[in-house]
Parts: structure tokens; C-alpha cells; sequence
């Protein structure tokens, strides 16, 4: 059922508010009878997304909040995450990055609860190449081999300067512990 403006071919067009069959709900700008400019959209599940819009797709700076508490400011493309965004999840870890087809994409930092963080490039969802995990009292600069785990030879660096190579193959202390 939809209430609002139209144009003259009877189209949706200017403000209104959409209400689906399956109790889903769009209020916000309709150009042509498309969801375009700012609009908000909320699913019958809980999920609510507020932001811009481009023929009936989310584009341009967006914001979902998810029932589980979890949230995603940034923006997005063809209806997807990219370009840049910050997700907030439930347990309280947040990733700040760059993002691609709704995975991490690009240059990034997942942030845990904790403090400590692990920085790197992920490509499609997974961190590859250099990066680091930074602890409050030292840092682990190496070669992601996983989103979870660093290749041996690495380097600890602690905050008075001293660092300390590793060659180990199975090096613990590069392994970003699961939370």
C-alpha cells in the first residue's frame, strides 16, 4: 500500500511511504517511481537501514542496525557495502575499512573489545600480505597467511624500541586469538 506524491504518469514520485505485503516498510524520496535520495527502509525482522538511495538500490552513505545489536555506517553500491565503512558487532569487536561486494576489501583494522587490533589488506573477506597485530604492550609485524594468523619470519616490536625476530614455524604469539 503505498501513500504519497506522485507525478503525472501516476507514478511514485516526491515523498511517501511504501508498506509491503510482507510487512516490510519504505518511507522516504521516490523519483519516477523508484526509491532514489534519502529514504528509510525497515524489514518486518527488525533490520532498519537508513540512507541513500539510486533506482530503488542502497548508494551513496548508509546506516543498517541489525536486531543482534550489530551496525554498519558507510557506504554502499549497487545496493552492497563499498567503498568505505565501520561495522560495529554484537560482541563489540568493530572493522573500520574498506569495502568491496559486502566483504572486506582493501585496507583495514579490526579493532576487538579488548584493545588489540589486527591491521592488514583483506582481499574478498580475508587478510593477505603485510600487516600487524597490535597488543597494548607490543606489536607483531609480518605476513598474514590467514585472517587469523601470521607466517613465520615475523618481527615483535615492544614500545621501548627493542624488537625481537621469530623464525619459528609455528609462532602462538602471531596468532590473533579467536573472541
Amino acid at each position: 500500500v503505498y501513500e504519497g506524491e506522485r507525478n503525472d504518469l501516476k507514478q511514485r514520485h516526491g515523498k511517501g511511504k511504501n508498506t509491503f505485503p510482507n510487512g516490510d516498510v519504505y518511507e522516504g524520496s521516490y523519483e519516477n517511481g523508484h526509491r532514489n535520495g534519502h529514504g528509510v527502509y525497515k524489514w518486518k525482522s527488525g533490520v532498519r537501514y537508513s540512507g541513500m538511495y539510486k533506482d530503488d538500490l542502497r548508494n551513496g552513505h548508509g546506516r543498517f542496525v541489525y536486531p543482534d545489536g550489530s551496525k554498519y555506517e558507510g557506504n554502499f553500491e549497487q545496493g552492497k557495502r563499498s567503498g568505505v565503512g565501520v561495522y560495529l558487532y554484537p560482541n563489540g569487536d568493530a572493522y573500520q575499512g574498506e569495502w568491496l561486494n559486502d566483504m572486506k576489501h582493501g585496507n583495514g583494522t579490526y579493532v576487538y573489545k579488548s584493545g588489540s587490533k589486527k591491521t592488514g589488506n583483506w582481499t574478498e573477506g580475508v587478510l593477505s600480505g603485510q600487516g600487524q597485530i597490535i597488543h597494548a604492550d607490543h606489536k607483531v609485524v609480518g605476513n598474514w597467511t590467514s585472517s587469523d594468523r601470521m607466517a613465520a619470519p615475523a618481527k615483535i616490536v615492544f614500545p621501548s624500541g627493542y624488537a625481537q625476530d621469530v623464525s619459528d614455524a609455528y609462532f602462538p604469539a602471531a596468532e590473533v586469538p579467536a573472541q
